[in-house]
């Protein structure tokens, strides 16, 4: 008899530890397995071979016996991660397997492709010549690419090259919606059945048929998808392609709380490969990696962009005369939007809608109130009448005048995207209008309709984040910000960096055609004063990431330490006041090397009719804070690595 232990692939299982289990003959590492568990039976895979344990372990069987084992990198990733992103493990197995497999499994039959095609692509600028000849070894590379710098046609000549060198490729995006925009490039050089879309919205029968088409492919493939696709069980990687890597949805917010930047380094490194980072607005502390680990920084140049793009407009909010027929959408971008329309080309309405609370702003001038300590927005509470910091918890009485000029027009702001678009229809009746956001339905989604969004045949996009993320849009003439405050109210440390990386993006999406144009960007702020709007209007990156840098570095944030963020809830909000208090005595007793702000109530105080309080954690030794996770009670939930304090 032989004794394996085993990562069982199901979150019914909470505990930290391999299970083990007997087989009557000898089993791979790696081997899909169906085992025992309580009262049913559930899927994992061998992680190692082990001594007899001391208790009656139950018997194994394998899931069929011709399928290949998960790769060594997989299972190398999986070990890294149970360490770096402490969660059950369970869990964390489940990332690595399907949901679900069948009684009997059919496998796929291997496929035969055609030679990639590039006589259609467009030759490669300088800036990118000079770029691919410095990627020669494994590693990690920043790209540094400007809106319309042409990185998807980067990235096509590296897969190629991996392809070459018969090795599979991953090509990452932030959002389900650009993976047909992706796909329909790639297509235009390789051959279709050698490119697989995987992401969550597929059915689970396709996505477990694709699973299983990579295990046992002798061949490699492109494989294009959001961060789940980290997890496709290749043998031998070549490339991984991070796109957009600025973006928030990179990590994921429920366990493990991984960060798919992190990952893909991780995975290039098993498998000695190449990893991109690519992004027009790469992230502050991606940045600062990169310069003081001395790992390259490459830069690619916009190509062939009208630089009439660069004209954006600001328009003061706080002035009334800019308003008339709506008092949402300024003279200015009503008159773009007029003259856009007549030359029949798109319109993107961005709606910054991150700052869902409710923040007291000045109308007059633009004050806004900020935590003295964190330097971080104050949130205001309609039913206590305060103002409150959610990351070190001050409070105090909210202002009935201004302290900065004194003017008593104190005001809450918020919009959204179903408000405008409807605003608009009214003003142009005869467009083609289209919403775009998390409400969307089956069919509505951005990746459904691409296309036509592409063809031109939608007139004016209304949305949120989702369109500011990477879309190549040659019809559109104009771009339109409604309120570029919105996420610097956020009371969190990454909010001028996001404001920055949103409005830069939006800006960005216009003026990748010949045509010309006189005004490309609107951009309404209550602020028209602030470094990070003047920056990300202006494009300077570089004067942005060395402000951002010096407050970070001030206020103890990331890139300079490590975050933790704890936090428990109860019924009570005394209840929960009392036991995050605990805690924190708790942690100070411990004598570890960290800072701890707060406890303070969450971002969100009342989630699911229980009140969640908090604690904010920061080292500059990751290991420290790993140490506080084993600390907390069973009850309590953490985010390691966070990349938001909200």
């Amino acid at each position: 008899m032989r004794y394996y232990n085993v990562a069982v692939a199901t979150a019914k299982y909470h505990g930290d530890e391999l299970l083990t289990y007997v087989s009557p003959r000898s089993v791979k590492l790696g081997a899909l397995v169906v085992v025992p568990l309580q009262h049913s039976e559930v899927y994992g895979f061998i992680v190692e071979e082990t001594t007899k344990p001391p208790f009656s372990a139950k018997e194994l069987r394998l899931l069929e016996p011709t399928l290949p084992p998960l790769p060594v990198a997989s299972l190398q990733l999986f070990a890294w991660m149970r360490t770096y992103y402490p969660s059950p493990l369970g869990i964390t197995a489940q990332l690595f397997l399907p949901t679900h497999f069948p009684k009997t499994l059919k496998l796929p039959q291997d496929e035969s492709f055609s030679s990639p095609n590039f006589p259609s692509l467009p030759p490669l600028s300088s800036s990118q010549r000079e770029a691919l000849e410095a990627i020669q070894t494994p590693g990690s590379f920043l790209v540094h690419g400007e809106t319309g710098s042409g990185k998807t046609r980067f990235y096509i000549e590296l897969a190629q090259k991996s392809l070459l060198s018969s090795k599979s490729c991953i090509i990452l995006t932030p959002e389900i919606s650009l993976t047909s925009q992706l796909a329909h490039e790639f297509e235009k050089s390789f051959d279709k059945k050698q490119l697989i879309i995987l992401h969550s919205q597929l059915s689970e029968a396709t996505r477990r048929n694709i699973w299983l088409q990579l295990l046992t492919a002798k061949q490699p493939y492109i494989v294009i998808g959001p961060r789940s696709a980290l997890f496709t069980p290749f043998a031998n990687v070549g490339l991984i392609v991070v796109d957009e890597s600025h973006e928030v949805t990179y990590k994921q917010e429920n366990a493990p709380h991984y960060h798919a930047a992190r990952i893909a380094s991780k995975l290039a490194e098993f498998h000695k490969a190449q990893v991109i980072l690519g992004s027009a607005t790469p992230s502050v502390s991606d940045y600062f990696i990169a310069t003081t680990r001395q790992r390259p920084i490459l830069q690619l140049d916009a190509i062939g962009v009208n630089t009439a793009r660069q004209n954006a407009t600001i328009v003061d909010m706080r002035d009334k005369t800019q308003l008339s027929r709506s008092p949402h959408l300024s003279i200015c971008l009503l008159k773009s939007m007029e003259k856009t329309l007549a030359e029949k080309k798109q319109i993107l309405l961005f709606i910054n809608r991150r700052g869902t609370a409710r923040i007291v702003l000045c109308e007059n001038c633009g004050w806004q109130a900020a935590c003295p300590h964190c330097d971080l927005p104050l949130t205001y509470h309609q039913d206590t009448h305060v103002l409150r910091c959610h990351t070190c918890g001050i409070s105090q009485q909210a202002v009935s005048s201004c302290p900065m000029c004194k003017a008593t027009n104190i005001i809450l702001k918020s919009i959204g995207t179903k408000a405008v678009a409807s605003e608009v229809k009214k003003i142009f009746p005869a467009a083609r209008i289209e919403r775009f956001d998390t409400d969307n339905k089956k069919g509505e989604h951005m990746h459904e309709l691409y296309s036509d969004v592409r063809a031109g045949n939608i007139d004016i996009l209304v949305g949120t984040q989702i369109l500011a993320k990477g879309l190549d849009l040659p019809k559109l003439g104009l771009a339109g910000v409604i309120n570029a405050d919105a996420s610097m109210y956020v009371p969190d440390f990454t909010a001028q960096e996001r404001t920055y990386q949103l409005l830069y993006q939006v800006i960005g999406r216009v003026g990748r055609s010949s045509q010309a144009t006189e005004t490309s960007a609107v951009i309404q702020t209550y602020s028209p004063d602030s470094p990070t709007i003047q920056a990300a209007a202006e494009r300077q990156w570089k004067t942005f990431y060395q402000t951002e840098l010096d407050e970070r570095k001030t206020f103890l944030f990331p890139p300079f330490c490590y975050l933790l963020k704890v936090s428990c809830k109860r019924v009570k909000s005394t209840s929960a006041q009392a036991n995050a208090e605990k805690f924190a005595a708790i942690l100070k007793d411990e004598g570890l090397r960290i800072v701890i702000d707060g406890p303070a109530p969450a971002f969100h105080e009342k989630v699911q009719n229980k009140y969640v309080w908090q604690l904010i954690l920061k080292s500059k030794e990751r290991g420290e804070l790993l140490k506080v996770i084993k600390l907390l009670p069973s009850d309590w939930s953490y985010d390691i690595d966070p990349i938001n304090l909200l």
